[in-house]
């Protein structure tokens, strides 16, 4: 008897599991903010976490020590200078004392966290970004540059900003015809991948503003496309059907024409957001207002999106935020969190 084929593909991952932290170690009565815009609205390092939070009359978030588990008092200091709802927050990758806040006031803001957390609310930013005329929604900083910040707004509009002296170094706003669903920077830096309520995705050059490749209706439905780089040749895109099933889709840059593999996952009607591990090639899905995270593994060989398994909570989720792979512990195994 010879078996010719391998029934079941071999996998590292295949015993990859997720784990709840216990009670004791979770952050009790924050008031999470009733916003209901399509970003991760939590934010986290090896040093803090930070969330969005509810505040009257403005913007604000709370950055606490990973330490600080527990019962967090309703006096807890906020990060508080913005004067309208904060849409998006993001931890600088090269410094975790520093985050970027953008917010429906139009401004992007940069704040310094005092190691050990805030003893009083914070209302003034290290560096104001001003540039868009509606709201900021997206944000992502360089992965290898300093003081880069990608921002992207209800404008149509992307800006790089020079966060050092404060200034727009390339603005894009002549490309996106309609609302911008995600933006993000591939590996080094070298190139951005946006995609747009106008059905399309988009590569563009970072440096001259200029569309490199474009991708009409990567997924047929009308509700939103989210699309990350997972190589130097491929993008991972998540979206809908005709008939709003959640879809997900892996496409060569090189050949954009149809997809390496498009899969169905199911009808719920959360966007899907991807958080791809480079290093071990794991992408994540996170369905808002889910309970569940399903991962999967991304190979060079057919059906080149493999489901590995999915975690399942109790709780529906409303924000996601990953943990660089610094802030990890290696000793129990731990590949992402």
């Amino acid at each position: 008897f010879t078996m010719s084929r391998k029934v079941v593909r071999s996998s590292k991952f295949r015993h990859v599991f997720g784990q709840a932290l216990k009670a004791d170690q979770c952050y009790d009565d924050i008031r999470i903010s009733q916003m209901t815009w399509d970003s991760n609205f939590c934010t986290v390092n090896p040093k803090f976490v930070a969330m969005i939070v509810d505040a009257s009359g403005g913007g604000a978030f709370m950055v606490l020590p990973l330490s600080k588990t527990g019962r967090i008092d309703m006096s807890y200091p906020t990060v508080c200078g913005h004067t309208g709802p904060v849409l998006d927050i993001e931890f600088c990758p090269h410094n975790d004392n520093i985050i970027a806040s953008g917010s429906e006031d139009c401004s992007v803001m940069i704040w310094e966290i005092p190691d050990g957390g805030l003893t009083t609310s914070l209302t003034n930013p290290v560096v104001k970004l001003d540039g868009h005329s509606k709201r900021v929604g997206i944000l992502s900083w360089h992965p290898t540059a300093h003081n880069v910040l990608m921002s992207a707004g209800c404008d149509n509009v992307v800006i790089l900003w020079n966060v050092a002296c404060g200034e727009a170094v390339v603005r894009i706003d002549s490309v996106h015809t309609d609302l911008i669903y995600s933006a993000c920077w591939n590996r080094d830096g070298s190139k951005i991948l946006t995609s747009c309520k106008d059905k399309t995705l988009r590569v563009l050059d970072p440096r001259k503003g200029t569309v490199l490749l474009e991708k009409e209706k990567p997924h047929e439905g009308s509700r939103p496309v989210r699309a990350v780089f997972v190589s130097d040749e491929k993008i991972l895109s998540t979206g809908f059907s005709r008939m709003s099933e959640r879809q997900v889709a892996l496409w060569d840059m090189k050949n954009f024409g149809e997809p390496l593999t498009l899969q169905e996952l199911d009808t719920s009607s959360g966007v899907l957001l991807p958080f791809f591990d480079i290093d071990t090639g794991v992408v994540y899905l996170c369905g808002k207002g889910d309970s569940s995270i399903r991962y999967f593994e991304v190979t060079d060989e057919a059906p080149y999106v493999h489901y590995l398994s999915m975690y399942s909570s109790k709780e529906s989720q409303k924000g996601m935020g990953y943990m660089p792979k610094r802030g990890l512990e290696i000793s129990k195994c731990e590949i992402a969190r």
